[in-house]
């Protein structure tokens, strides 16, 4: 072995040769002389004699070099970032000895902090397990007295849970101290350096939620051997979508979207990760009836996943007719040709922000809800042979989506801040996009079912809603820097369109449980679907006009609980 890395390791091997030397040595001389002017103890010493000149300058040779390093890295007078590490595992073990080789590391390890009381007490490396988690402002305070307090905590534990994470969050907060993780050591970088890179703790580890248990055979059986169809597959949910139903091998996977470079970008991905999958990627929008009819003719799906959508709520607000013509008129032209194609299950992505909507983009996704369960109820009353059937699913605010405030948070704190909040008292819910997908094929094999009433909205739950400026605060923590010292926040006023609590139920929709935990399915109101038909060809022939006065009027109509200043009554519009 290197002696410059003598170890463990290498004790063993010298254990072993020695050992082995010994009971080779020991027959010969018996051979030879019947072990004549040999003393019995002559084996034993010869071997800790051999262990202790074989092993000795080798473990004498690191030492030297180590205290030099010390020295050297003493000398140079480097101001360090004092810390705690969090962990006293085998990851913080080998974190230590990568700081102690490295005389240019930028932190000085204080102590450590352990998630169970047994390590307490204890040394690794000569640095003593101070405490546990819960004890961390205890320890603190002791460092300050003595006039060295930690500037961040740096989490060391792989499998560190949820709970241990949102404590060291509000420690952090309290303590005005940055959190950072050691990468795992199956992490791979290309930018090798001299110090052990540490990263920000992932946001989703703040926020998720505990895995749910998912009956993923019956997601398989969904869609094995099946011709899909994604829309908007180059958005984050149909991305996702893609990935996921990939995985379960349909017989055909065709992926389309407008965006050229979203399809380019989702194709690339499945094609490296399922290279014998038939894949079709077609670029086409929704709101083109004669292009959708042409695709359903060519692909024939048998499931149709419809996620294609304009989901930014100021934008959306500002072009209320191309929110109209994609949202509503897109939705209807899919939902027709499911229909008329004999498509076997048509799956609608929608929002909360469809409950009490006072945006555009919320109530147009809820008339877009209100045709699927139309054509589901008209479909279950006419008993007809074409079965096709309609799943809407409804959830919340997607971690890390496009558009959506965490990629907004990352950008201002990468150009130093500020980082800006609407409204102090703004709450949304949040869900992974992993999560959110695979609620979304269940809530399908749920639709799916012969017994599935028809019209009902499935809903995902999302846990409890969290403040946006709490999320701010957490993000410039994860940083390493302190809200309103290194990062401020600066309150914006409410945007056109946004309301400051999100819903997920309508107060007349009683939730009803479902076998799966994490789904609920409601009953939202219903519209005859002649009626709606007709509302909605008065809409997109606004849309198409341009009249955007009109616009408001008319979906205000079919939607009461939407409010907005810019609607009026629908008595004042001429015909």
């Amino acid at each position: 072995g290197v002696w410059r890395y003598a170890s463990v390791n290498d004790l063993v091997s010298i254990t072993k040769s020695v050992t082995l030397v010994i009971l080779v040595f020991f027959p010969v001389m018996f051979f030879i002389n019947r072990l004549e002017w040999i003393p019995r103890s002559t084996p034993v010493i010869n071997w800790f004699v051999l262990m202790a000149f074989l092993g000795g300058p080798r473990f004498l040779y690191r030492k030297i070099k180590e205290h030099h390093l010390n020295v050297s890295s003493g000398n140079q007078e480097r101001k360090r970032i004092p810390v705690l590490l969090i962990g006293a595992e085998d990851s913080a073990e080998m974190f230590l000895r990568a700081i102690t080789r490295n005389p240019n590391s930028a932190y000085e390890i204080l102590g450590l902090i352990s998630q169970e009381e047994g390590p307490v007490g204890h040394q690794i490396h000569g640095l003593k397990v101070l405490g546990t988690i819960e004890e961390i402002p205890k320890i603190i305070k002791q460092f300050h007295v003595n006039g060295k307090k930690p500037q961040r905590l740096i989490v060391a534990k792989e499998d560190i849970n949820k709970q241990s994470i949102q404590k060291l969050l509000k420690f952090g907060e309290e303590l005005a101290i940055g959190i950072g993780r050691i990468p795992s050591p199956t992490d791979f970088h290309e930018d090798m350096n001299e110090n052990m890179p540490i990263k920000p703790i992932a946001i989703e580890d703040v926020l998720g939620r505990p895995q749910l248990t998912l009956d993923r055979p019956s997601m398989q059986s969904l869609v094995e051997g099946k011709r899909v169809l994604i829309t908007g597959a180059g958005g984050t949910i149909g991305a996702e979508l893609s990935r996921q139903v990939a995985r379960w091998k349909p017989a055909n996977l065709s992926i389309l979207d407008n965006s050229e470079y979203g399809l380019y970008s989702i194709d690339l991905e499945v094609g490296e990760s399922y290279p014998n999958l038939n894949r079709t990627a077609l670029v086409a929008s929704v709101r083109n009836r004669n292009r959708i009819m042409r695709v359903f003719e060519d692909e024939t799906p048998e499931i149709v996943f419809h996620a294609a959508a304009l989901k930014h709520v100021p934008i959306v607000e500002q072009n209320p007719d191309e929110g109209v013509l994609t949202n509503v008129e897109g939705t209807r032209i899919v939902a027709d040709c499911c229909h008329n194609y004999k498509v076997k299950l048509m799956v609608l992505i929608s929002t909360d922000k469809a409950v009490n909507p006072t945006s555009i983009m919320g109530a147009t996704k809820r008339i877009a809800e209100t045709y699927c369960q139309a054509l589901d109820i008209k479909r279950e009353a006419e008993k007809t042979h074409i079965d096709t059937r309609f799943v809407t699913v409804r959830f919340g605010n997607v971690l890390g989506s496009t558009g959506s405030v965490i990629p907004l948070f990352q950008r201002q704190l990468a150009r130093g801040g500020p980082l800006t909040v609407t409204n102090p008292e703004m709450k949304r819910y949040f869900m992974t996009v992993r999560e959110a997908v695979e609620l979304v094929l269940e809530a399908a094999v749920l639709g799916i079912h012969e017994n599935a009433e028809a019209g009902r909205v499935y809903v995902l739950e999302m846990g409890e809603p969290i403040r946006i400026v709490d999320l701010a605060h957490q993000m410039i923590l994860l940083a390493g820097l302190q809200p309103d010292k290194d990062i401020k926040i600066e309150f914006t006023g409410l945007r056109d369109g946004e309301k400051l609590f999100e819903e997920i139920l309508h107060e007349s929709e009683k939730p009803e449980k479902t076998k799966y935990v994490g789904i609920l399915l409601a009953s939202p109101r219903t519209a005859p679907f002649e009626k709606l038909t007709k509302q909605i060809d008065g809409m997109v022939n606004a849309a198409q006009k341009g009249e955007k006065t009109k616009i408001f009027s008319l979906i205000q109509k079919h939607v009461p609980e939407y409010k907005n200043s810019r609607s009026i009554p629908i008595e004042t519009i001429a015909p």
